[in-house]
């Protein structure tokens, strides 16, 4: 079961864009040049290596819901954060592939929440809105379109049961931000909160990198990873994402694909590094 429309709906804080697949032309034909989702975050969205599978994020398996000729540019990066994507230089790279019409998906806030390390850490209501203003911009600037994606949520449960939100005041500050600058904003944070509280915790598991030892050569020991997904939990996490963009009216019906259907594990795959 996968997030539902309705909680969609609920949680997704979008302004009406004017958007449409003939925003961008090809030159001489009249026809609609592709557009590409670049995409702007961190590990759980970055595309894995085959050295740490069955990690997956969930950039991976956004195009499987995507019609062609849509398509996915993956910047993300592991351990990066608003900040130190800048500083790196890694921002500028994707802009460089930017061209009128494109999408730019910006997701961060693991690692600005990490204040102690300087090189990363940001205020939320300060910094992290700074940098986050540089994404949009910079997107605005090459006339394409940036949308926001508050960061989806970790695997945290109290004791009763109850899923527990762990970014702080970062989502709130990334939906004053979107209010502010006129940004379609993807709730993720919201609607993958409530939908781990649906799955309680021993649901979750399979949805997170929780291997037992020897189940995989990659982490012979076992790993309890309560941030990253493996492929069930990056599938469904990409198909919220997809279903948010439609109901935000920033992709049309006819851009997605596959939303409510199974989406097999096996179409996920791994490069050597």
């Amino acid at each position: 079961m996968s997030f539902t429309r309705r909680g969609t709906a609920a949680a997704l804080l979008a302004l009406p864009l004017a958007l449409t697949t003939t925003s961008a032309r090809a030159h001489g034909g009249g026809r609609p040049r592709p557009r590409t989702l670049h995409i702007a975050g961190d590990s759980t969205a970055a595309r894995k290596h085959a050295d740490a599978a069955p990690e997956t994020g969930w950039g991976t398996a956004l195009p499987f819901f995507l019609g062609a000729p849509r398509a996915v540019a993956n910047h993300a990066m592991n351990g990066r954060s608003s900040k130190s994507f800048i500083d790196e230089g890694r921002l500028t790279v994707l802009l460089d592939g930017v061209r009128p019409g494109d999408l730019v998906l910006i997701q961060f806030g693991h690692n600005d929440e990490k204040t102690e390390d300087p090189t990363r850490g940001t205020d939320p209501y300060t910094t992290y809105q700074e940098h986050l203003r540089q994404y949009v911009e910079g997107a605005r600037a090459r006339r394409a379109e940036p949308v926001l994606i508050t960061p989806v949520e970790r695997r945290r449960f109290a004791e009763d049961g109850t899923a527990k939100p762990t970014h702080g005041e970062y989502p709130a500050a990334m939906r004053a931000l979107a209010v502010e600058e006129h940004v379609p904003l993807l709730d993720v944070q919201a609607l993958s909160l409530a939908r781990w509280q649906e799955l309680g915790p021993d649901g979750t598991k399979p949805y997170f990198n929780w291997l037992e030892p020897g189940e995989s050569p990659n982490y012979p020991d076992g790993v309890q990873d309560n941030t990253h997904f493996r492929p069930q939990g990056a599938v469904e996490v990409a198909r919220t994402t997809a279903r948010a963009l439609l109901d935000g009216r920033v992709l049309a019906r006819h851009d997605l694909r596959r939303l409510d259907e199974p989406v097999p594990e096996g179409w996920i795959t791994w490069p050597q590094a």
